[in-house]
């Protein structure tokens, strides 16, 4: 377990007993299209099945003066980072956002010309959280797509570090609110769950941690709080992306799930009042001798909540993804770069 030299449940937001006291109005949609546009790894040999696109050998052509043809197929990116694009129909009105944008400058943007993707589609960004594997794509976009509005945590510009005992401390690349507004993104600070796309999209704001396994991160991850470092295992920008399909359940989609995936999955149901988990796809953040002691009660609390669709990617760790595959074999889709989930109503 990752735990300090403080019992870390004790500095958590609040407890979460019972029906949520300000519900929200998820209006349901009748079809959500996820397309993954950054994450950790790309199989070009991963098969599709029902609902689930893969994409194509033939996919990311790409200059290279010593084939014949001056040309090569390259696939897609992948790297240590997760976006991804979410398209929500209801009827025959359909909203694009983006929800994060990989690591590097160019990754996203590059990923998504390989996919034929326009972000002249894109209508909205929603950030999980303030890392950078999370936010450094927003450079290419600022010069592709400007003026978006952007939702996230005001918690997101928090210097952090990693303080690794042993070695010396490494500052992690600090989001700029200068910057982004300087590029033309309208950016919109909110700790409380907001609903977007005229109420079909809810970003969850800060998740309630409820269970007592889920403590976040381990001590060397620190935060700046004006006057020192301070451990920060919370990582309380951390929000969800939340839809719910009509007739199917809630799909929750997550950048590292800092808040625990089983705290997030849990919070969207109690925030809603809707009583299934449809779909889970995004980074689970149980990677790594920190987090892989709480893979088994992770992987319980999701067999007994029973989802139609698990795909663990980015920092989820492969020890996390075979026990889900193990326990959830006919829900569970490994992740790629460029795969496309479609989850319509029943």
């Amino acid at each position: 377990m990752c735990s300090g030299d403080e019992p870390v449940g004790t500095t958590a937001p609040r407890a979460a007993p019972g029906p949520a006291v300000d519900p929200i109005a998820l209006e349901p949609v009748d079809e959500v299209v996820i397309t993954t546009l950054v994450d950790n790894l790309f199989d070009a040999l991963l098969t599709g099945r029902d609902g689930v696109a893969r994409v194509p050998m033939s996919t990311g052509l790409v200059s290279a003066p010593q084939f014949e043809d001056g040309a090569t197929v390259a696939g897609l990116r992948a790297e240590h980072g997760f976006s991804a694009l979410v398209t929500v129909r209801r009827g025959t009105t359909s909203t694009t956002l983006l929800f994060d944008t990989g690591v590097s400058p160019d990754g996203m943007v590059d990923n998504a010309d390989r996919l034929g993707v326009d972000l002249g589609d894109v209508q909205g960004v929603v950030l999980s959280h303030g890392h950078w594997d999370h936010t450094g794509g927003l450079a290419a976009l600022a010069g592709r797509r400007g003026g978006l509005p952007m939702t996230l945590h005001p918690l997101v510009w928090t210097r952090r570090r990693l303080a690794v005992p042993g070695a010396d401390p490494v500052e992690l690349p600090t989001l700029s609110r200068r910057a982004l507004e300087a590029e033309g993104f309208a950016v919109v600070e909110r700790r409380q769950p907001s609903l977007l796309v005229d109420g079909c999209v809810l970003v969850t704001g800060e998740v309630d941690r409820t269970t007592d396994f889920e403590r976040g991160m381990p001590p060397p991850h620190q935060a700046w709080d004006g006057a020192t470092w301070q451990h920060d295992p919370l990582v309380l920008d951390d929000q969800a992306l939340v839809v719910h399909v009509r007739g199917r359940g809630l799909v929750v989609l997550t950048g590292c799930g800092h808040a625990g995936a089983v705290n997030i999955a849990r919070h969207a149901m109690r925030l809603t009042g809707v009583d299934r988990l449809s779909a889970l796809l995004g980074g689970l953040h149980l990677s790594g001798p920190a987090f892989e002691p709480i893979i088994a009660p992770t992987v319980a609390a999701f067999t007994e909540l029973a989802p139609d669709l698990v795909v663990p990617g980015h920092c989820s760790g492969w020890r996390a993804q075979h026990a889900l595959a193990a326990a959830l074999p006919d829900a569970f889709v490994p992740s790629s770069a460029g795969t496309r989930y479609t989850l319509a109503a029943a």
